[in-house]
C-alpha cells in the first residue's frame, strides 16, 4: 500500500463556512492528513481563534483565514485575489456554506426564496468557476459540495432549501463530467441531522426529535466530525476514481425516509 494515498500533504484546501459546524470539522480532519487550510468564513474574530486552535493542535499544517461572505460576487473575487497575492494555488475546494429558512411554500417572501438560492447554489456555482483555473493545475484536484437529504426526499425543511440542495447535487454531477478531462473530480455529501448550532433549536422539540430518531436506522443524530471525515475521503487520492457521487451522510435515514 502506498501510504500517500491516504494523505494530503503540501496541497491546499479552501473550506467555506469553516468558522463552526460542518465546516470546522472538515478543516481540521483535512489538516490532519497534511493539507494546508484556507478557512473561509464571515465572523473575523471567530475565524481567528479556530486558527489558532488548529494550529496549535496541527503545526505541520499552514492555517490561513479570510474574513468573507461568499454570497457577495465581489468578495468571493477578493477569495481568490488574497489566494493569488500569497502565491497559492487551491487543489482542493469545500463547498459548505449554506442557510435555511423553515416556511410553507406559499408564506415565502421573494427577498427569503432568493436569498436561500443566492447561499447554498450560486455561492458554490461561482466558488467552483474561480477554483477551475486553480485545479485545473494540480493532479488530485477535488471539488466536495455539501449538500444535504433533503436534495433527494422531503423533510420538511422547507422547499426553497430542498430545491437548492437538489440543484447543488446535480450541480455536482454536471462538472463531474465536464471538469473530468481537466482531471477535476467533483462530488458531494448529503448529511441528514448532524449536531450543528444550526439544528439545535429544531431538535429541542422532543417530539419532534423522537420523530426523527424513529426515521434514522441507527437512531442518533450526527456528528459534524462524521461529515468531515466523508469530505476529507473524497478529497484523497485514495479516492480518485470516484467522481460524481454524492455520499448520503445519514445513519441510514434514506433507506426510510420521513
Amino acid at each position: 500500500m502506498n501510504p500517500s494515498r491516504w494523505r494530503l500533504d503540501g496541497q491546499l484546501a479552501l473550506v467555506t463556512g469553516a468558522s463552526r459546524g460542518i465546516g470546522l470539522a472538515t478543516a481540521r480532519e483535512l489538516a490532519s492528513l497534511g493539507a494546508d487550510v484556507l478557512l473561509v468564513a464571515r465572523d473575523e474574530p471567530l475565524l481567528e481563534q479556530v486558527r489558532d486552535e488548529l494550529a496549535e493542535e496541527f503545526p505541520q499544517s499552514a492555517l490561513h483565514t479570510f474574513a468573507a461572505d461568499v454570497t457577495e460576487q465581489e468578495q468571493r473575487l477578493e477569495v481568490f485575489d488574497y489566494i493569488n497575492d500569497l502565491g497559492l494555488s487551491l487543489s482542493l475546494l469545500v463547498n459548505n456554506v449554506g442557510n435555511n429558512v423553515r416556511k410553507a411554500t406559499l408564506d415565502y417572501s421573494e427577498a427569503e426564496y432568493r436569498s436561500l438560492i443566492d447561499t447554498n447554489l450560486v455561492s458554490a456555482f461561482e466558488m467552483c468557476r474561480l477554483a477551475h483555473a486553480h485545479l485545473v493545475q494540480h493532479a488530485n484536484a477535488a471539488i466536495v459540495n455539501v449538500g444535504s437529504v433533503s436534495g433527494s426526499i422531503s423533510v420538511r425543511t422547507g422547499s426553497p432549501y430542498g430545491m437548492t440542495k437538489a440543484a447543488l447535487h446535480q450541480l455536482t454531477r454536471n462538472l463531474s463530467c465536464e471538469w473530468a478531462t481537466d482531471g477535476i473530480r467533483v462530488n458531494a455529501v448529503a448529511p441528514w441531522y448532524i449536531r450543528t448550532q444550526r439544528s439545535e433549536p429544531v431538535l429541542a422539540d422532543e417530539d419532534y426529535l423522537e420523530e426523527v430518531l424513529e426515521r434514522t436506522p441507527m437512531r442518533r443524530i450526527g456528528e459534524p466530525e462524521e461529515v468531515g471525515a466523508a469530505i476529507a475521503f473524497l478529497c484523497l487520492p485514495a479516492a480518485s476514481y470516484i467522481s460524481g457521487e454524492c455520499i448520503a451522510v445519514d445513519g441510514g435515514f434514506l433507506r426510510y425516509g420521513f
